[in-house]
């Protein structure tokens, strides 16, 4: 909180360009030999992207340390934000199986919605897109702000203050998994429920005096042990237990006879408690985006542009085997495995019905011409729109009538945002 975060931040430092250069030359060749490259990011990363850090010169808690408030109009909401070339590099080192692990303690969703998958992800302290059920653990990744909602920001308290000022009142006005906090910032239920087991969704946020995911942080844990290089990107490593996370690769020395010791480097512009476990040739003085820009270069490796990929499946849903069995059409929006919320419409296009918000639910008639076995139903999907998405369509062929029975079909839908609409693959 601000009173972590003294009103004079600590001073930046920035190495020449030719330095930085010399120093990703070095880092980039101890990449290449590595057998087991991890990385751990704090807000440095996301900066870039229009999210603000803590400790920085204009940094939340050293704002709020000083008395001043943060601007929220000149924020990029993290729903809005697009990945930075350090997420996109961590993408494709991901990608290549250079990348073994991320660590994070960033809350704005950013790797994941760069690509990087779950299973090399550990989020220390949450995500403002996911909540969880309390009872059978069905996570769901949400994607809409209400109109009355302020962009959010990196941060766990920050984030949960400017939720008080939605409709917490009507819980389908608002997407954003983050609990109201309208009693006590530790009271994480957001207000709804789960689809599978009705019972009561929780934020994955982890606010000041909570105890981190006893699974995430073990992982982690985990991965710094077997590490043999740590790049720390953005953080001022001040934060437990999260800090112990690099300290623990840098110190590691468990690794048989004839193997590699841990080493960390470090790229943040302010000193951090660690620097005296790296050699002067691994700590940067700079931006990720320009540390990570020279070294993928040296990698001879190209950062992929941003992609918003979203996963569509349409279902149908068929009781009975009579004339009166009820048939219906869902359309369902999915991260992986995960259910996720971005859709904002959906109409369905022989009758022009529409559903405005979850579930996507259509009875149809068959039979009589409306929906016989053969015919192509055609869904308009609208999204949330924060990056100028436009619409898209899919389609469904209506099949055999029969026993109970329950088809799919997936799309995947890839939206670049340099080049403007959708291309769609059916899965």
């Amino acid at each position: 909180m601000a009173s972590s975060a003294p009103k004079i931040a600590l001073e930046e430092h920035f190495d020449a360009p030719e330095e930085v250069d010399r120093k990703a030359q070095i880092l980039a060749d101890r990449i290449r030999t590595s057998a087991h490259f991890i990385v751990f990011t704090g807000a440095g990363v996301s900066t870039s992207a229009g999210i603000p850090d803590f400790r920085g010169p204009d940094g939340v808690w050293t704002r709020r340390a000083q008395g001043k408030e943060v601007d929220s109009s000149k924020l990029t909401s993290t729903l809005q934000a697009v990945p930075t070339a350090t997420h996109m590099a961590l993408v494709e080192l991901q990608n290549r199986g250079v990348l073994k692990h991320l660590v994070s303690q960033n809350c704005d969703g950013l790797h994941r919605r760069s690509g990087v998958l779950p299973s090399m992800l550990s989020e220390l302290h949450g995500n403002s897109n996911l909540e969880h059920c309390r009872d059978c653990k069905t996570e769901y990744l949400r994607g809409t702000l209400s109109p009355l909602s302020r962009p959010l920001l990196n941060s766990r308290v920050a984030s949960a203050q400017l939720n008080n000022t939605t409709d917490s009142g009507n819980p389908g006005a608002d997407f954003r998994a983050v609990a109201p906090y309208t009693k006590t910032v530790h009271d994480h239920y957001t207000k709804r429920k789960c689809a599978l087991c009705s019972g009561p969704l929780l934020d994955s946020i982890i606010n000041f005096h909570e105890p981190l995911p006893a699974s995430t942080l073990a992982r982690a844990f985990a991965e710094a042990e077997k590490a043999d290089l740590c790049l720390v990107l953005g953080s001022s490593l001040t934060v437990t237990p999260a800090n112990e996370i690099p300290e623990t690769a840098a110190r590691n020395t468990k690794r048989g006879p004839g193997r590699k010791t841990g080493s960390l480097a470090i790229c943040n512009l302010q000193s951090t408690p660690l620097d005296e476990l790296v050699k002067p040739d691994l700590r940067v003085y700079a931006s990720a985006d320009d540390l990570m820009t020279r070294v993928m270069a040296k990698l001879g490796m190209e950062i992929p542009r941003f992609v918003l990929r979203r996963r569509v499946a349409v279902e149908e849903r068929v009781n009975g085997t009579d004339g009166n069995s009820k048939w219906e059409v869902a359309v369902l929006g999915f991260d992986g495995d995960t259910p996720a919320t971005f859709l904002k419409t959906v109409r369905l296009g022989y009758n022009r019905r529409v559903v405005r918000e979850e579930p996507f639910v259509f009875a149809v008639q068959r039979g009589g011409g409306r929906a016989d076995v053969g015919t192509v139903l055609k869904f308009e999907l609208e999204f949330m729109g924060h990056y100028g998405e436009p619409g898209v369509e899919v389609e469904f062929i209506v099949g055999e009538e029969g026993e109970e029975r329950a088809e799919r079909v997936t799309y995947l839908l890839e939206f670049d945002l340099g080049v403007g609409g959708w291309a769609v693959t059916r899965e």
